[in-house]
């Protein structure tokens, strides 16, 4: 699907932007956009899932402070503030790591579980 036909063509910059009509069609455009970004993330924790063999191997501390290190420098790179960033993939990784749990369970029940 093109960017036009899927309705996600890009109208205004926040610099052209003249309306909260503007802002707003780019911010359901944005949303949108990021939606898609979040399904594609979310499917490899379904294979995350499946390729673990344990459980316990589900929630990893050190690779979720890897992934915030991560995020934080590329947000820095990219102007985005470090007061959204940081809390933003603490809650996505958090709910990430829940969903995980829950895929992880349906593809090998009663593998793992206390």
């Amino acid at each position: 699907m093109s960017e036009s036909s899927s309705g996600n063509e890009r109208r205004h910059t926040a610099e052209t932007a003249e309306t909260m009509a503007d802002v707003r069609y780019e911010i359901d455009r944005l949303d949108r956009i990021l939606v898609a970004l979040l399904q594609e993330r979310q499917s490899f924790m379904n294979a995350a899932a499946r390729i673990k063999g344990s459980r316990t191997i589900v929630h990893d501390r050190a690779r979720i402070e890897d992934v915030v290190t991560k995020v934080l420098a590329e947000s820095e790179r990219q102007g985005l503030s470090p007061a959204i960033a940081e809390p933003v993939w603490r809650t996505l990784i958090d709910r990430c790591i829940a969903y995980e749990f829950e895929a992880f369970d349906a593809l090998k029940p009663g593998l793992d579980k206390a």
